[in-house]
Order: C-alpha cells, then structure tokens, then sequence
C-alpha cells in the first residue's frame, strides 16, 4: 500500500510546527470526522473524514451550509493523519498553511453504503453526528480537468430533519468557535 501521507509530510517541516507528523488510531465502528476553521492566507474550512486509515481531506472555502440548494465547493487536498484530529493552534509563518487553526466541530461519520465504492466513485453519502454538523450529507466530485492537482468536489446537505434555508441559519456565523477550546471572556 503506498505511503497516503507522503505529500502531507513532504509539505511540512515538523522542527517548526506543531502539527502531527503520523499517528492517531484507527476506528472503522466510529470514524471520526474533524472540521477545522483555518485562518491561512484565506480564511476556509478543512473538513476531513476518517477512511483507509487516513483523514481524505477537503478545503470548503465558505464553510458548509444546511441549505440543501447550497453547493459548497470543497477542494480536494492532501490526506492527514487520524492524529490531527486534535490539532488546534498556530502553523508558524513560513510553513505550509501558516495560520491559526480551531477544531470547529467534531464527532463521528457513518456512510451510507460502502465508503471506499462512494470515495472512489466520487459520491460519497454519510451521516454527521457531530456537536454542529448533523444528518445526511453528500461529497461529490464534479468532472474536472485529469490535470488538476486538487479535484473539486462539492459539499452538499440532504434534505431531512436538519436541513435549514441559509436565509433562517448559517451555521457558520451562529456557531464561530472552537469545540475543542472554551470561548474566552
């Protein structure tokens, strides 16, 4: 099996930051799903989700959206170890993704169908129960060009239970903080 997280360490010098180089454990019976607030040189939001023993990552620039009719372009980017799941704090300038880092939300995903089909097929169904982000929720790779580095997907919310219109809730800006790190006062 070759090495998944070979450009994740490729792009990191782990004498400067803080971030984890490997580890974390594995749990197919409860995979972990992280979104992680990243102030880089823009603002966006890593949603990552536990597979194959990795964290197959995704950059969803405005956040996600429990509107249904609102398709969030999530860029494909390069796998992370389990263990930065419980990352939180400042990539040094200089370093890749230099920028405060909050754990946004957190919790477990369960797919709907086989994972590995849906990820390979480039439609992957899950259901989020994590401390913001709840119910069924879609990746899907739109058709781009074989050349592009980092394929684009789209972040998409079913419609069920917890679907919201953007115009009611934005759960970006009603919920902004931290689950991991207690707001200060």
């Amino acid at each position: 099996m070759a090495d998944t997280l070979a450009k994740y360490r490729a792009k990191r010098n782990f004498n400067v930051t803080s971030e984890p180089a490997e580890g974390g454990q594995a749990n197919e019976a409860a995979r972990a799903f992280v979104i992680q607030k990243h102030w880089a040189s823009r603002l966006h939001y890593d949603f990552r989700l536990e597979l194959d023993g990795a964290m197959k990552s995704w950059a969803v620039p405005k956040g996600p959206s429990y509107d249904p009719s609102v398709k969030r372009m999530a860029v494909q980017v390069e796998d992370h170890p389990i263990a930065y799941n419980r990352f939180e704090g400042e990539i040094p300038k200089g370093q890749y993704g230099a920028g405060k880092v909050i754990i946004w939300d957190r919790g477990t995903w369960a797919p709907v169908g086989d994972p590995a089909e849906g990820y390979r097929r480039g439609h992957l169904k899950f259901d989020l129960h994590g401390v913001k982000m709840r119910g069924r929720w879609a990746l899907i790779r739109m058709k781009g060009r074989e050349s592009e580095k980092q394929p684009p997907w789209l972040l998409v919310k079913d419609r069920d239970e917890h679907a919201r219109a953007e115009s009611e809730f934005s759960v970006v800006d009603e919920q902004p903080d931290s689950v991991a790190t207690p707001p200060r006062t």
